[in-house]
């Protein structure tokens, strides 16, 4: 892998090498790095994978506005991960008069409307006489299952054959359950089979070892929480994972006071950073 710094403008193309950038790497209510939104960009493919609140404001400072984002995949529903979504709702259908593309599975496709963008969208703009639905503003792909190695992932692939390819699988942020008893929706995925990004997930050795069974993982890009809590992964339960996980493993989604951490001395690769391309 090879890291470089924007120069001027981010690029939403490159030479056809898969390559991540950052819009933001910090924790839910980090004003420095903002929130943790990653864009991997392919050729002339790109997927902006979560897109918080602060994710308009962060992406203009690299000369791009998120109206220039053309697909999306959403990890789950708190608002550091969706809250924009609203802007590239409006942003897109009044300024480009097109509809982005949101990789969701019929499912999460009508919590998301429903528990989360319906009350701002839904009821400001009518079509037909209707009130607004998720198609009028995004164009779903809806990913298909998919055995990898012993298990199922969802999986879609952005711009056909020789795109962005996306694993996605479950993960466990919070046990928290809506009315209908339902427990809240989270995800990761899987780039191109060798990138994973695990979006806010609790430690869960059992399944990253799975990932790392069924895929040749190169790198991994894993939210961390430098204390104990219930909803992600603590340092100290990474810390224990063996060490030729550690060095694989970028830390990010967390507050910007903690990045003095010597986590490289620990065996990690380090810490995420904005403003740079990874070059795989």
């Amino acid at each position: 892998m090879k890291i470089t710094k924007v120069q001027g403008k981010l690029e939403l193309k490159n030479s056809g090498g898969l390559s991540l950038f950052f819009i933001g790497t910090g924790g839910a209510f980090s004003k420095t790095n903002f929130q943790s939104n990653a864009l991997f960009i392919k050729g002339k493919n790109h997927v902006l994978i979560d897109c918080g609140t602060l994710c308009p404001l962060a992406i203009s400072q690299f000369g791009v506005q998120i109206s220039d984002i053309k697909n999306f995949f959403l990890t789950h529903s708190h608002a550091d991960h969706i809250g924009g979504m609203e802007e590239v709702a409006f942003t897109s259908y009044y300024s480009k008069k097109e509809r982005p593309v949101v990789v969701i599975d019929d499912k999460y496709k009508k919590i998301l409307w429903n528990e989360s963008l319906r009350g701002g969208l839904g009821y400001s703009k009518t079509f037909d006489g209707k009130t607004a639905g998720f198609d009028d503003y995004f164009f779903q792909l809806n990913p298909q299952k998919e055995k990898v190695g012993k298990r199922r992932y969802l999986h879609a692939v952005i711009g056909g054959k020789g795109g962005i390819d996306l694993k996605i699988f479950e993960t466990s942020h919070s046990n928290a359950m809506n009315s209908s008893g339902k427990v809240f929706h989270s995800c990761g995925v899987v780039v191109d089979d060798k990138i994973l990004f695990t979006g806010d997930t609790k430690f869960n050795r059992e399944q990253l070892e799975n990932i790392l069974s069924d895929f040749d993982i190169e790198w991994i890009f894993h939210d961390v929480c430098f204390y104990k809590n219930e909803v992600h992964a603590s340092y100290s339960e990474l810390k224990r994972l063996p060490a030729d996980v550690k060095k694989k493993i970028y830390l990010c989604h967390c507050d910007e006071k903690l990045l003095d951490k010597k986590v490289k001395d620990d065996g990690f690769a380090g810490f995420a950073k904005r403003g740079v391309y990874y070059n795989f």
